[in-house]
């Protein structure tokens, strides 16, 4: 006698019959889709043995029923998205979820390159310099008045050329007599320190730090021989062709500070009144 071949769940014989193998088990088409069937996302109906299972993220359904839910095209073996659990195929997910070239208004499809600067997109052959119109790509570029300049156009359209360099000024610089410099050209004619950042004066149109131009122009004090400059304010004593800082002019003998006061003078010597009464000079005159 011939061994019985039974279905696993509900034991009928499957001789002559349909049946479905799981994990080396036989069991007969009910048995199997009662059991095993996945229910379809779309009609709520079980996927039978003789449908097609298409699934995606645990979801399943008919071939029927795999298409997209604006335009009803079948997905089946096309590309898609998904928004909010529904199935879109690209063109209508396109359409109505990607972004809009900043340049010719079109949808920029999922997949396809997107440049994007500031809350912007392009196509990436629609980003390109309005100058010249070569696309930018991942080059450096500028942003000027809702436009995108590659950098040589801009600095030949806008850049502001430096009076020294003749090159163009990209940014930073520094404005001396209504005329643009580069930080690292604007410097003092005499020991070429950078001046961008710090105090400086001119003469004949040369620009000098405050260092170089006290050394080269500045008078010196008769006390402590060391430059007057008279910037920012700063007083001195003028008296018979000699200065003084406010702060050397002071008697000789008692060192006592002559600043508006009278005084006296002994060849090149200053004293006050009480340490040159002996001395017979005239009495000098004080200048601020």
């Amino acid at each position: 006698m011939a061994e019985r071949y039974d279905c696993h769940d509900c034991k009928e014989s499957l001789f002559g019959r349909k049946y479905v193998l799981r994990e080396d088990n036989p069991y007969c088409v009910k048995c199997y889709e009662s059991l095993y069937s996945n229910t379809c996302e779309e009609c709520k109906k079980s996927i039978g043995c003789s449908s097609r299972d298409l699934s995606y993220k645990d979801r399943h359904w008919h071939d029927d029923c795999f298409h997209c839910f604006k335009c009803s095209r079948s997905l089946v073996d096309k590309p898609f998205s998904t928004k909010d659990d529904q199935l879109l195929c690209t063109e209508c997910y396109a359409n109505e979820y990607s972004s809009k070239c900043h340049e010719c208004k079109k949808t920029i499809m999922p997949g396809s390159r997107k440049m994007e600067h500031k809350g912007n997109s392009w196509h990436e052959t629609c980003f390109a310099c309005q100058r010249c119109q070569h696309p930018i790509g991942t080059k450096n570029f500028i942003h000027k008045d809702n436009s995108n300049y590659c950098v040589p156009c801009y600095e030949k359209q806008f850049a502001m050329q430096c009076i020294q360099c003749k090159k163009p000024i990209t940014t930073g610089g520094v404005t001396y007599r209504d005329q643009p410099w580069h930080k690292d050209c604007f410097l003092c004619t005499g020991c070429k320190q950078q001046l961008s950042g710090q105090r400086f004066t001119s003469r004949d149109d040369f620009a000098y730090c405050l260092n170089c131009f006290c050394n080269l122009y500045a008078k010196k004090c008769a006390s402590c021989t060391t430059p007057i400059s008279g910037l920012g304010g700063s007083k001195y004593i003028s008296f018979e062709e000699r200065q003084w800082h406010n702060g050397c002019f002071n008697c000789k003998k008692c060192s006592i500070s002559l600043v508006g006061r009278g005084f006296l003078t002994a060849q090149d010597e200053i004293m006050c009144p009480e340490c040159g009464k002996d001395v017979s000079t005239p009495t000098g005159t004080r200048i601020v």
